[in-house]
């Protein structure tokens, strides 16, 4: 499978629009999905990119979660923001980046994005919860390369 359009079917999109909306419910944090193609360069500086092309650096508590999917390279980079990085456990991303993988490796990766998104959001409403007067800072809706 090497096409974007492929990869997720309309209905994929949507649930996982929905995790997203789930997952941002109760909390000030904010989470995209970018999928693309491949990565020209290293996938964690494309991840990089894709952030900031995006503007998930300029959410006000710098609490953003980039999950960057390559597909025909068969990889995804999960990126936080420094908020988010500076108090979450060390071994977090691992976690998720292996919830996400063990899914992927089944070829269910609708599946896979939804549970990362959701673990993502659990911790998101830890460290950063949803005060009176918080709005959605970016759009919940998935990104394509």
């Amino acid at each position: 499978m090497s096409k974007v359009e492929d990869f997720l079917s309309k209905e994929d999109e949507q649930e996982i629009i929905d995790a997203i909306r789930t997952a941002e419910k109760n909390t000030s944090g904010e989470i995209r999905v970018h999928i693309e193609k491949k990565s020209n360069v290293d996938p964690f500086n494309r991840a990089l990119e894709v952030f900031h092309y995006l503007k998930m650096d300029n959410t006000k508590e710098q609490n953003g979660v980039l999950i960057y999917v390559a597909v025909s390279d068969k990889t995804f980079v999960i990126y936080g923001d420094k908020g988010i990085n500076d108090v979450v456990p060390d071994d977090f991303w691992d976690s998720t980046k292996d919830l996400i993988q063990s899914y992927f490796k089944s070829g269910n990766f609708k599946q896979g994005l939804v549970e990362g998104v959701l673990k993502a959001g659990l911790v998101l409403e830890q460290y950063f919860p949803w005060q009176h007067g918080d709005k959605n800072e970016l759009s919940d809706d998935l990104s394509k390369g």
